[in-house]
């Protein structure tokens, strides 16, 4: 497991902390995203859909659940869920995200507890939002083989 931690002190910050995990993701992907409301979990999946190259705008998906945003440059399509409304690990086998796991980049906001079974390769990205201002502090972690060699800083 490897585990880096970052402090971004705005929104833009945390766009580009996004893009820059984007340069690691790879089809087969699953990143899973934690954090209160507010801590910027929505706004880091936007700098990884600018990373990726995705059609957008991104934002939150909290009612339909999950949306496909396609490759405009050849990469893999992004898959943006918000698990926030969801019950249970039922209802997340009913969104049938390891259909499109193999050549998307699967990302989930409130996923943790509910998605891990996905894939045995993750990143597990906990974000939190200082009380006195904007500045978050971002841990990410890799979990499985696919992360055991790959550098996060």
């Amino acid at each position: 497991m490897t585990t880096a931690e970052f402090r971004a002190a705005t929104a833009e910050e945390t766009r580009a902390l996004g893009a820059r995990l984007a340069t690691l993701l790879a089809p087969g992907d699953l990143v899973v995203l934690s954090g209160p409301l507010g801590a910027g979990k929505t706004t880091l999946v936007q700098g990884v859909a600018e990373g990726l190259k995705v059609r957008g705008p991104i934002t939150s998906p909290t009612f339909v659940i999950a949306r496909v945003h396609p490759s405009l440059s050849g990469g893999p399509a992004l898959v943006h869920v918000d698990a926030y409304r969801l019950g249970g690990t039922l209802e997340v086998d009913d969104l049938d995200l390891d259909a499109s796991l193999e050549e998307s980049v699967t990302v989930v906001e409130w996923g943790e507890g509910l998605v891990e079974g996905l894939s045995e390769d993750r990143l597990e990205v906990h974000l939190e939002r200082d009380a006195e201002g904007e500045e978050r502090r971002v841990r990410v972690t890799g979990v499985g083989p696919r992360w055991s060699e790959l550098s996060l800083t």
